[in-house]
């Protein structure tokens, strides 16, 4: 990282100019200050990578302006090096607690300083790069769609990722919980610590609680892994009721005893969790604890099946052509309005998942650019047109699931307010609410 651009902050006249021509002949950008304010002010003239800061200045001391720069929280800070001519253990410690990379005593050496100087360069770098591993990362969490479910569970995420309330997220297999999870992390204040994932339906029972507890000596826990950050319990109601009660306690305490340990472990961890199953009704066969329910249940998310956001297909099918074709280096792709129709018309009992993993063979199947209606394998465009063929009981659900859906389609078209569906509908904005209620739509008046 030689092009580095790097400030020196020293009241000493030798030392600014012999730190300076140190590292100019080592190939690095180099500005040198005399003071913590001509620090403060330069930063805000130009960026730099490395700024090698005295803590003893006058005016404003050097970890004062440490904690200024630190303070800033810009995602390109500098990186801080703490120089001192009377340097102490308890220095040191104040200077790397509030973020300084490390700390020099006079006199100084070529070769401390240099070596010194290009680790808090290459920490920086890997610091940037991570950040924009998680950037990237965050942009593959985007929720697609803009059905009025999808609308309102994102800015449901946008209210309440912020606070640390714990989460249990409803739904079918296959909906995108797992995704609305990360998505809750990506935005809460804990999005720079860890989000660790545990699978309680695909974790045997023998060996569930040696998974989330951990057990010492030498095998940490979920949630120890997860501390400072999110754990996500995914299938929470799979989890058996022994396992459920050490859940119970560790979220009431905060702590946790590792198989095998002499002592308990503090952590700090935010809870989400999620099932596909109705909980209310594992809790009456006496397979949920109905504490641990309460305790998971602050902030409920339902996220809808794919056939109550058929609107969404079309850009969900997009989505994943687009991943999938940059993936496997193949030519973009697009769905015929045929196509779409013929996904639209599909019951899609696999939700998400199985759109996604239908448009994945889509890109390996078929070399051509254009995907057709007759490119759509036999099973789904079947069930597709049987779904139009619905056959009903009786003729009041006929009605019922036709009046189901033409209100769905309208309240799509408005952005979901409701008084404006009414008034489309031909309708008191009183009455509709009541056939909504009917109906099983879930009122979400955006206006």
């Amino acid at each position: 990282m030689k092009s580095a651009r790097i400030l020196i902050v020293d009241d000493e006249p030798g030392i600014r100019s012999s730190l300076s021509g140190v590292l100019q002949d080592e190939g690095f950008a180099v500005h040198a200050v005399e003071s913590g304010e001509a620090c403060l002010e330069e930063l805000a003239r130009l960026a730099y990578d490395l700024v090698l800061l005295d803590v003893w200045l006058p005016g404003i001391d050097g970890l004062e302006v440490l904690d200024r720069i630190e303070d800033g929280a810009r995602a390109a800070r500098p990186a801080v090096i703490m120089i001192s001519g009377h340097g102490s253990i308890e220095t040191a410690v104040r200077a790397t607690k509030r973020g300084a990379f490390d700390f020099l005593e006079k006199p100084l050496t070529i070769d401390k300083v240099m070596v010194v100087v290009n680790n808090a360069l290459a920490q920086r770098r890997l610091r940037l790069e991570l950040r924009e591993l998680k950037e990237a990362g965050r942009g593959r969490l985007e929720i697609i769609g803009d059905s009025v479910p999808i609308k309102a569970l994102r800015q449901q995420i946008k209210l309440m990722a912020a606070t640390n309330g714990r989460v249990l997220i409803y739904g079918e297999s296959g909906v995108g919980k797992e995704l609305v999870a990360h998505a809750i992390h990506a935005q809460s204040l804990r999005a720079d610590g860890p989000f660790v994932e545990v699978n309680c339906a695909a974790i045997p029972e023998d060996a569930i609680e040696s998974e989330l507890f951990g057990n010492h000596p030498g095998k940490a826990g979920k949630f120890e892994k997860a501390h400072g950050g999110t754990l996500f319990l995914d299938e929470v109601g799979d989890m058996s009721l022994k396992t459920q009660a050490k859940v119970l306690r560790a979220l009431d305490e905060q702590r946790i005893e590792p198989v095998g340990s002499a002592g308990p472990l503090q952590v700090d961890v935010r809870v989400i969790a999620s099932t596909n199953k109705n909980l209310s009704d594992e809790i009456s066969r006496g397979n949920f604890r109905e504490d641990l329910f309460y305790r998971l249940n602050v902030i409920p998310f339902a996220v809808p099946p794919l056939r109550e956001r058929t609107g969404d297909i079309s850009a969900l099918a997009a989505h994943f052509l687009d991943e999938f074709t940059t993936a496997y280096g193949r030519k973009a792709k697009e769905l015929t309005p045929e196509a779409i129709e013929v996904l639209q018309a599909h019951s899609w009992p696999g939700n998400v998942r199985e759109l996604r993993n239908l448009m994945e063979r889509m890109v390996i199947m078929y070399p051509q650019v254009r995907i057709d209606g007759r490119h759509i394998p036999l099973h789904v465009a079947r069930r597709a047109a049987e779904s139009e063929q619905q056959q009903f009981a009786t003729l009041h659900e006929v009605r019922q699931a036709a009046e189901r859906d033409y209100i769905l389609r309208k309240l799509d078209e408005t952005g979901g307010n409701v008084s404006r569906t009414a008034e489309l509908l031909g309708l008191e904005r009183s009455n509709l609410y009541k056939k909504m209620r009917a109906l099983g739509i879930a009122p979400r008046d955006a206006g």
